[in-house]
């Protein structure tokens, strides 16, 4: 029996090690292609320039925001954006115990993926607020960077305004994807708006697709137990 055992241990070792290997393969290059694309835009895009990425309905155009997804934003304090960020921290360490988890419990690959997916967006997001304030010059009057209610202030050539906290983990998030689509003029309350007008990132678009990924398929990843009915009960059930 023993030597039965460790070899299906070994396996069982040897397989969540493939997975392991394949997930942090993929968010390295999540990672590494969000934080390329970044870092282009912000040393080559001046603030508000776009250029054509597929015709006219997917473009390039640089923005960035400092809170959560879309541009919103969590408060104008210290301590909100700083509680902010550690959320994220707290998030992304319960994905990695949770993946580990998962893999141990021998969870199929794809949903192992999916959620590496969500890690790498999160992860990237949370690069740009760690470090991004320390590795490019700070413009307190560029609009993205303007927060009123949090007494600090800054002499801009339009006056003087109120901008953000500056630092580890303050600084903003860069965003660059854009469809320019704009609804039929026939659609009720939609006609002629745009249908997606926020500006986004590849690490949000990753998180976007881990989670798509798990909510279409979590049949396939949570399958339910197969319920053994006895035939003879079946065939003869109890009288009343």
């Amino acid at each position: 029996m023993q030597r039965l055992v460790l070899p299906l241990r070994t396996l069982k070792v040897s397989f969540v090690k493939r997975k392991a290997l394949i997930v942090t393969v993929i968010v390295t290059l999540i990672l590494a292609l969000d934080q390329l694309i970044k870092v282009y835009i912000k040393s080559n895009f001046g603030y508000g320039e776009s250029q054509a990425l597929l015709g006219n309905w997917f473009v390039l155009e640089y923005i960035e925001n400092q809170g959560m997804a879309f541009g919103t934003t969590f408060g104008s304090q210290a301590w909100h954006k700083l509680a902010l960020s550690i959320f994220r921290i707290g998030a992304i360490g319960a994905l990695i115990y949770y993946w580990i988890k998962q893999a141990q419990k021998g969870a199929r690959l794809e949903f192992l993926i999916a959620i590496g997916f969500v890690f790498a967006g999160a992860t990237g997001n949370l690069i740009d607020s760690m470090f991004y304030d320390f590795v490019f010059e700070y413009d307190p009057c560029m609009p993205f960077n303007r927060l009123d209610g949090s007494g600090i202030t800054s002499e801009c050539f339009y006056g003087t305004i109120e901008t953000r906290h500056t630092g580890f983990l303050f600084g903003n998030v860069v965003d660059m994807f854009k469809f320019q689509a704009y609804w039929p003029e026939w659609v009720p309350y939609l006609g002629q708006k745009e249908v997606f007008p926020f500006i986004w990132n590849l690490a949000d678009a990753t998180i976007t697709l881990g989670v798509v990924m798990v909510f279409i398929r979590q049949k396939q990843y949570f399958p339910q137990p197969i319920k053994n009915v006895d035939v003879a009960d079946k065939n003869n059930p109890p009288s009343t």
